[in-house]
């Protein structure tokens, strides 16, 4: 499918009712984009405005949730824009663009969810050395790494895929996440073999991580007074319902490719919306709830007398 410009244009086949429902789907989605965006933000401006949110859990945190918009503002501005439009294209390189993002921004999570984990595993199993081993620059190179690293990782598919042939042009999808595969004449081994060290660095070995740290946290304070294991709990338990519910949304998005499940569309439709609906608020709304300094400066924040 050429304009003449040499530039491939792709059709999404996977949105459910736009003719009809096009308008109730663009005024839901930009109230949820409007939440995600206020949400996410209201927490990071709180850390950034309050001295004692100075610290390197905060800090973390407020990363976090910087991501989570930086990851919805990769999907939704095209997905509002297709419920008002009659016809739902988007440009290859357009494609690819976003793909790329969804991915990187969807990696920088894991890593900064392993980082949180460390920074808990040094605040609680070695208290007296935190100051010394979480200075300011090992947060800001953590930081760092979180971002560019599966920037630098997921560059290797989307140029692979830039130069591949497609056969298809339709995307059983509302926006351009792995499905992209299927648009490909051929998937060669070796590209499947590379994408799986790219998903073993970017997700699976920092879950792994993750699940060691806390191990490890929950072997020390099981032995500690009832104050640690309470503090513990306070700030570790957030970091793991962020983590397994990342996972268990990262791990159908791989299915979807890799098994070719026979899913109905509106199922397919609704669980990934889960991805950049329900996760991206999910995220402001636990810690809000959750992290008992983060909740007492959003009461003052909300009621102040």
């Amino acid at each position: 499918m050429d304009d003449g410009l040499n530039i491939t244009y792709l059709t999404f086949g996977g949105h459910v009712g736009v003719e009809k429902y096009g308008y109730v789907y663009f005024v839901i989605l930009f109230i949820v984009y409007i939440l995600i965006i206020c949400s996410n933000s209201t927490i990071v401006f709180l850390i950034w405005n309050h001295q004692d949110l100075h610290e390197p859990m905060y800090i973390f945190i407020a990363a976090l949730l910087l991501n989570s918009v930086l990851f919805s503002s990769c999907v939704y501005p095209k997905l509002l824009i297709d419920f008002l439009s009659e016809k739902q294209i988007v440009s290859y390189p357009a494609c690819l663009f976003q793909f790329h993002m969804f991915y990187s921004f969807g990696g920088s999570e894991f890593l900064l969810l392993a980082v949180m984990a460390y920074d808990r595993y040094v605040s609680i199993c070695k208290p007296l050395q935190y100051p010394t081993i979480m200075r300011k620059y090992t947060v800001q190179i953590f930081l760092l790494l979180a971002w560019i690293l599966p920037v630098c990782q997921l560059s290797i598919p989307t140029a692979f895929s830039a130069n591949e042939k497609l056969c298809r042009f339709v995307l059983s999808g509302i926006f351009c996440n792995n499905t992209l595969y299927k648009l490909q004449c051929v998937l060669s081994g070796a590209r499947i073999i590379r994408d799986m060290i790219i998903l073993a660095n970017v997700v699976v070995l920092p879950v792994l991580f993750i699940v060691f740290t806390y191990a490890r946290i929950l072997v020390i304070i099981y032995k500690s007074s009832k104050e640690v294991k309470k503090k513990a709990a306070q700030t570790c338990l957030p970091h793991l319902m962020i983590m397994i519910n990342l996972f268990c949304l990262s791990t159908y998005d791989v299915i979807v490719v890799g098994l070719e499940p026979d899913f109905p569309k509106i199922v397919h439709l609704i669980m990934t919306l889960q991805i950049v609906l329900y996760h991206p608020l999910f995220n402001p709304i636990i810690y809000g709830l959750k992290m008992k300094e983060i909740t007492k400066h959003l009461r003052k924040l909300f009621y102040r007398p």
